[in-house]
């Protein structure tokens, strides 16, 4: 009798980390030389908020929370309230919003069908923000509705609710994590993307050139030095044909007296 074996089957693993190591990676190493495949920038995490608001019952919350557990396919944690806060009705110990850290195999999964799917979904998309990045190599952007995502069901929502995207990286600067997230698929705008730190510093010496080059090549200046002095030769000649014409004058008076 043969005995019964299971066999499990293997996971295949995430499209977009092998995006990253046969695409992302070695064009990285290349643009920015790196020595080794461990100092190319890779992600860390994405961590997902989204604020109850005015969720104060019970139902609402934890209706809230089952989405942001739907989208992130993780259980996320509740934050609450540390102090009460009278002008914002807020109690200490109150639940005021969720949280969910993605790693690994999810972590390529969410940024995957945020790319490709949730993305193209947002009303009048025009390119995500490329001055989000926090200056270490972190981009955070905000979603204004849940129903972008394909996993949330139109007809069960009971209220528009947005969450903050937080993706970190081991980038050292914000233009390297801008490549490595541009090659992940990340749309971003075409304004305001990072730009490597020599390249603001190149562009200072040509502004002393130009100044230097206007102020050798000009020749509007002489142009204006000269025009007093054809203001000065014409009053000198009106001076002259005024001084004629009195002398005219006066002998024409001395004729008519002799006469």
């Amino acid at each position: 009798m043969e005995a019964a074996t299971t066999t499990q089957q293997a996971v295949p693993p995430p499209r977009l980390r092998d995006t990253y190591i046969n695409e992302v990676l070695p064009k990285l190493m290349e643009t920015f030389g790196y020595s080794t495949p461990m100092r190319a920038p890779r992600l860390q995490k994405i961590t997902l908020n989204m604020g109850l608001g005015s969720s104060v019952d019970s139902k609402s919350r934890e209706k809230a929370i089952e989405e942001l557990a739907t989208i992130a396919g993780q259980m996320p944690n509740t934050r609450i309230a540390k102090k009460s806060i009278a002008s914002f009705k807020l109690r200490e110990g109150m639940p005021v919003g969720a949280s969910v850290t993605l790693r690994g195999a999810r972590m390529w999964e969410f940024l995957d069908r945020l790319n490709s799917i949730a993305i193209p979904r947002i009303r009048d998309f025009r390119g995500l923000k490329a001055t989000s990045f926090d200056g270490r190599g972190n981009y955070s952007m905000g979603v204004k509705e849940q129903l972008i995502f394909p996993e949330i069901d139109y007809d069960s929502v009971d209220e528009t609710r947005g969450l903050d995207i937080t993706i970190t990286t081991s980038a050292p600067t914000d233009y390297e994590a801008f490549e490595l997230l541009l090659g992940l698929g990340m749309p971003f705008a075409k304004e305001g993307r990072p730009v490597p730190e020599g390249a603001e510093e190149s562009t200072a010496p040509d502004e002393p050139a130009a100044e230097a080059t206007d102020g050798a090549g000009s020749t509007e200046a002489p142009a204006e030095e000269e025009a007093p002095a054809e203001a000065a030769d014409t009053e000198n000649d009106a001076a002259e044909e005024a001084s004629d014409d009195a002398a005219e004058d006066a002998a024409a008076e001395e004729q008519e007296d002799q006469a």
